[in-house]
């Protein structure tokens, strides 16, 4: 993970792959709002080594946003993407846990994950190398105002989105 996060802060340089990736802490913030569907089909492999590479395309996809998450809070700083995800690894092995007890007493800690994901996205889109110099140069603050505006769009488009999804929702019959 280290390694894949190294590579995504020198990526992160090229013009235009920070509003990508904003977009996608965006999206990924606003998947983490709504609720996970019960009656998901998980279909088992046909060996051990299916089984091994459907973990570790698993591990790979899951771990994409921590790793574009601390990236973009690491503002290519290479040790604080390190110490990032020193201390966000042990947290999710050790910690899985305590905080899906933590989350499932209290809902609001994945709202306030999803608005950090969103403040995180905000932010990287006006560090963008291709606008950074122009923002920095006229409207220096945008940085706030786009912070604030992810966050706040994660949350409202994650609770507008679960009220379309729970109302389309087919209702069980009582027998």
């Amino acid at each position: 993970r280290i390694v894949l996060a190294t590579l995504a802060v020198a990526l992160l340089t090229l013009p235009y792959l920070k509003i990508f990736g904003a977009a996608l802490l965006l999206w990924i913030g606003v998947k983490l709002m709504l609720p996970e569907d019960e009656n998901k089909d998980i279909q088992s492999g046909e060996s051990l080594i299916a089984a091994i590479k459907t973990i570790m395309i698993a591990d790979a996809v899951m771990s994409l946003d921590n790793v574009i998450a601390v990236a973009g809070a690491a503002k290519g700083s290479v040790l604080l993407l390190a110490l990032g995800l020193g201390i966000s690894i042990p947290i999710v092995i050790f910690g899985s846990t305590i905080l899906l007890k933590l989350m499932e007493r209290f809902p609001i800690v994945v709202a306030f994950g999803a608005a950090l994901l969103g403040y995180v996205g905000g932010e990287m889109v006006v560090s963008d190398p291709a606008i950074h110099h122009w923002v920095e140069a006229h409207v220096p603050r945008l940085h706030y105002v786009t912070a604030i505006g992810g966050a706040l769009t994660v949350v409202i488009a994650g609770k507008m989105l679960t009220k379309k999804k729970l109302a389309e929702a087919p209702v069980a019959d009582d027998i």
